[in-house]
């Protein structure tokens, strides 16, 4: 194998603390990279915080510290939160690192070089609440600014541009003659229908020393830090390139000085970048242009996640509809809050958190469902035949491995709702299979013992094959059904997932509920 399956996501800004969307992002990342890894396949993930700007210049400030130590402060708490939610990345990048800094100097090195980047003067209007120059597109009709952009005023200066425009018409080609680099569907046509209707503009890539400090130089000008675009979007390949992946580094040649050790396999490109959908522009123009520029090869897939609202209001600290992903896991688990974000939305559109839905779900399909099943079929098979696994039946084979065949299906397309719901079908199906056999009746009778047998080892193998299908999803769960089945190791490969693996005789674990009863959540 050549290349590992490599997955990011968006990395956080930190001028605030984590929130549900983050905590989201992470979760379906975490599905996929898992998903992978259960294929077979080797997985590279990667997530972490981007710390320059004049936000963060603003916010470190205002709270008495450095910018490093205030970055160093948020970057911790954004590591705890990927920890918390039981997420498997194997690197945490941050754009205060060295090894970053480095890869950012060599691409704008190399575009200035080329003659793709340009010293030019600027007067409009600024933002300076959000960091951005305004046109006249942004003003209202009677001429001034929504106050969301807070104060604006008209700004006079020279910076440094990147020539983005030239590109536009290829940019449109590659995107319709590559249907899948930006998904769903309809964020594609999004982009489309944003790059045919607008000119394309050269991008500003600078500021002014003077203005702002707390960023990476320009190599080529010291008078000025990069601003944003090549340091954030950036991070993404920067890593590869640090990690000593030659392939990735070579389109840099001489201007990157750092590590060039043959990485094996290599990663770049990127196989998707999981972002929201207010960054779709810089991920899909910005950034394919940019490694286009640099001869470096364009990721295969941007994934672009819908927002959360809470109680179908946009959340906001103000009036208090927060969800804080912590405190929810800390009181309800990590895989009901997993179970919760990945089964209430699809990849794509926006979704509503109500408490009571959280609760529902969690009874129901949790508790009642899949907690239920496990705990009673074990149970079953503890109380009435010792905890040994009765001779083979294939009972309910005909209809379990088609379910098992939909959800590798699902899961080989990225459709996490919907292998979820496949999943949860499995479990219905059992249940009502305890119900139609009785095998509390079953047992009262010696003459029905060969037929108990049987519901005994159909439920305990369905068990099996759901801790096998639920790992990407809820790892800690499917670890814990594993080791009540009294099985080594973990159902973390997908090939497990065909009926009869598990052998007559062997000696099941302890049974102990999964997914308790609890009070409604209080968030």
């Amino acid at each position: 194998m050549s290349k590992r399956f490599y997955i990011t996501t968006a990395i956080d800004y930190v001028n605030g603390q984590p929130h549900l969307g983050h905590a989201y992002e992470k979760v379906i990342a975490d599905v996929i990279a898992r998903t992978h890894r259960s294929f077979g396949e080797e997985v590279f993930f990667l997530t972490g915080t981007d710390e320059h700007g004049q936000k963060v210049q603003q916010a470190a400030h205002a709270e008495g510290k450095s910018p490093q130590e205030y970055c160093d402060a948020l970057a911790a708490k954004f590591q705890a939160l990927a920890a918390v939610l039981n997420v498997s990345n194997d690197d945490f990048v941050r754009t205060t690192q060295p090894r970053h800094k480095a890869v950012v100097a060599a691409m704008l090195n190399k575009l200035h070089a080329q003659g793709d980047i340009y010293k030019a003067p600027y007067r409009g209007w600024y933002s300076w609440k959000e960091e951005t120059f305004l046109t006249d597109k942004d003003r209202r009709p009677d001429g001034t600014f929504d106050p969301f952009w807070g104060d604006v005023k008209e700004l006079v200066e020279e910076n440094w541009y990147f020539r983005m425009g030239q590109h536009q018409s290829w940019l449109i080609g590659y995107i319709e003659a590559n249907p899948s680099f930006v998904q769903p569907d309809y964020r594609r046509n999004e982009v489309l229908g944003f790059l045919k209707s607008q000119k394309l503009e050269d991008l500003c890539i600078s500021r002014p020393k003077a203005r702002l400090n707390w960023g990476i130089p320009l190599p080529f000008d010291p008078d000025y830090v990069n601003y944003v675009w090549f340091d954030a979007l950036t991070n993404y390949y920067s890593i590869p390139v640090a990690l000593g992946d030659a392939g990735a580094a070579a389109p840099l040649g001489d201007y990157y000085q750092g590590p060039t050790a043959n990485l094996q396999p290599a990663l770049w490109p990127a196989d998707i970048h999981v972002i929201g959908k207010d960054i779709v522009k810089f991920h899909a123009v910005y950034w394919p242009i940019m490694l286009k520029a640099a001869g470096v090869p364009l990721p295969k897939q941007v994934l672009v996640h819908g927002w959360w609202q809470k109680d179908g209001a946009k959340m906001s600290k103000t009036t208090g509809n927060v969800v804080d992903p912590i405190a929810v896991v800390n009181e309800w688990g990590v895989d009901a809050f997993r179970y919760y974000v990945v089964r209430e939305l699809a990849i794509g559109p926006d979704g509503n958190w109500t408490d009571a839905g959280f609760q529902a779900r969690y009874h129901a399909e949790l508790a009642n469902g899949l907690g239920n099943l496990v705990n009673r079929s074990l149970s079953m098979l503890q109380r009435y035949r010792g905890g040994v696994v009765p001779p083979r039946s294939d009972e309910l084979a005909a209809e379990i491995n088609p379910f098992s065949q939909t959800v590798k299906t699902s899961l080989a397309q990225h459709q996490l709702q919907p292998a979820l719901q496949t999943i949860w079908a499995i479990v219905n199906r059992a249940n009502q299979f305890v119900d139609q056999t009785a095998p509390f009746k079953l047992a009262k009778d010696p003459a029905q013992a060969a037929r108990l047998d049987a519901v005994l080892y159909n439920l305990a193998e369905t068990c099996r094959l759901l801790a096998v299908l639920l790992h990407p999803f809820l790892p800690e769960t499917a670890q814990k059904m594993y080791t009540q089945l009294g099985l080594a190791g973990a159902p973390d490969r997908l090939t497990l997932a065909a009926w009869g693996g598990l052998e007559p005789g062997h000696r099941i674990g302890e049974p102990a509920p999964l997914f308790p009863r609890r009070d409604a959540p209080r968030h």
